[in-house]
């Protein structure tokens, strides 16, 4: 069961990748970003390589794995080509996610009841690799008790309802969803499932999911990446890990 250790952070920094593939240049260098986000506090590094690779390229992901020490969270779909790029780099964690090519960003969490069979077949021979598998899902048991049931060792529950429904100043629903999170946090971690979070989390929506005693860890990119426009890339960090431990108390 989980308890009140150390709320680990892991920076997605896709879209410092974006950025630069605005212009097809090679700056700024995602790999600089990850390595700037370590020294800052981050506790992970998490890069998407998409099938369009419109942000991470095939080459991050090696420069990744040579560059950094602290763990590489590859979140990928699940397909073909996705397992056999994971089981060539054998990445810390690989993070199962629904991929729509036309989405602008992951719109919600994978669908896993109804693709089981074929799930627990694909990741059987990533999780004998040695790649710690986590499964990004929405707060529903449905879909936690079939993740749990395929063998992953992580869900990731998917914030961005909350985060969304915060922003348009939908209080009661917001609160809903919160509660929803809450709730499917320690029934994860009941079924003996580490507890992930994260999509859409800023410094306004952090700390009542940090707050929750079951997650282990959080996965922000994009608000992070933004805001170190503002501030700079270690400061905001710096700022989300404050945010983070207070919350956790």
């Amino acid at each position: 069961m989980a308890d009140g250790t150390h709320l680990r952070l892991g920076v997605n920094i896709d879209h410092v990748a974006t950025v630069r593939n605005a212009r097809g240049s090679a700056y700024p260098d995602p790999i600089r970003a990850a390595r700037l986000a370590e020294e800052a506090g981050a506790d992970g590094i998490t890069a998407h390589l998409r099938e369009d690779r419109r942000h991470i390229s095939d080459a991050d992901i090696e420069r990744l794995i040579e560059a950094l020490t602290v763990p590489l969270n590859f979140e990928m779909a699940a397909t073909d080509e996705m397992q056999a790029i994971a089981l060539r780099h054998r990445p810390h964690a690989v993070c199962l996610v629904p991929e729509k090519r036309e989405e602008r960003t992951t719109e919600g969490g994978l669908e896993v009841a109804k693709d089981e069979n074929r799930l627990a077949h694909f990741i059987a021979p990533l999780r004998e690799a040695g790649c710690r598998v986590s499964i990004f899902v929405a707060a529903d048991p449905v879909q936690i008790e079939a993740a749990a049931r395929i063998g992953a060792a992580v869900v990731e529950l998917h914030t961005g309802a909350y985060c969304d429904l915060h922003a348009e100043g939908r209080i009661d629903e917001r609160d809903a969803e919160l509660e929803r999170l809450r709730d499917m946090a320690a029934y994860a971690d009941g079924l003996g499932l580490e507890v992930h979070a994260g999509h859409g989390l800023t410094f306004e929506t952090v700390g009542p999911v940090a707050a929750f005693p079951q997650v282990r860890e959080l996965n922000i990119g994009h608000f992070l990446i933004g805001e170190a426009i503002f501030r700079g890339l270690g400061p905001a960090i710096g700022e989300m890990r404050r945010l983070m431990d207070e919350a956790r108390g």
